[in-house]
């Protein structure tokens, strides 16, 4: 039975316009993307399909290029759309940060650092550069691979921020084990960083470590 066949309660697109977003179910949500289904098999269904032959969700949406495309209902195209909407999601947090400031929107920090490094698989070290108001000049990833005190330069972040006439900044790097848990090495890199940015009057806020769904504050564990 095609969707546009079943009750209208229990159609994905009508669902959502009545219940909003929140009622729709991975599998409903991911079938008003795909748009169609495949011969046999409803929207729904092929949702329902892939979502099983990928693990879940989140495995789906960090897929790469060549996994995806050989999904059976999927493709280039949808590939691409798929990642023009990650994208806008990113900007679209990106946006709201720079509305309403880092500071006084913790949670919102924490969303936008993870969509940024969560679904990375190398250690990345990145810093939302911010004025003295605290609001954000800009994000920008810093060094990438096994991050240890000697692959971190506090000269060329020192620069930077010099360069974006920063007030403050924010670091974040990301743990693809999964465990957000703060190492030694974390520690030493963050105490030095703070000390060089110190000499140009240049604050370190916060340090968060991301995680698989966690993330990890310096400030709040008292480490800064």
């Amino acid at each position: 039975m095609s969707i546009r066949d079943w009750p209208e309660g229990e159609r994905p697109r009508e669902k959502l316009l009545a219940l909003g977003t929140e009622a729709l179910s991975d599998a409903e949500l991911l079938a008003i993307f795909l748009r169609v289904g495949v011969s046999g098999r409803s929207a729904v269904d092929l949702s329902r399909d892939v979502l099983s032959s990928f693990g879940g969700l989140r495995p789906l949406l960090e897929a790469d290029e060549t996994a995806f495309c050989t999904e059976r209902g999927l493709g280039q195209a949808k590939y691409v759309q798929l990642q023009a909407v990650l994208e806008l999601a990113r900007r679209h947090l990106a946006s709201r940060l720079d509305r309403e400031g880092a500071l006084t929107s913790p949670g919102l920090v924490r969303d936008y650092l993870m969509s940024r490094l969560r679904h990375l698989g190398h250690e990345e070290f990145a810093a939302l550069f911010l004025d003295s108001q605290h609001r954000v000049i800009r994000y920008e990833s810093l060094f990438r691979g096994t991050l240890d005190s000697a692959s971190v330069y506090p000269r060329e972040v020192a620069r930077r921020a010099l360069e974006l006439g920063a007030g403050a900044v924010i670091f974040a790097h990301n743990h693809p084990s999964g465990v957000a848990e703060p190492s030694q090495s974390d520690e030493r890199i963050t105490e030095r960083l703070r000390q060089a940015l110190a000499l140009f009057e240049v604050r370190v806020l916060d340090h968060f470590v991301v995680g698989d769904g966690e993330v990890v504050s310096f400030a709040e564990r008292g480490l800064l």
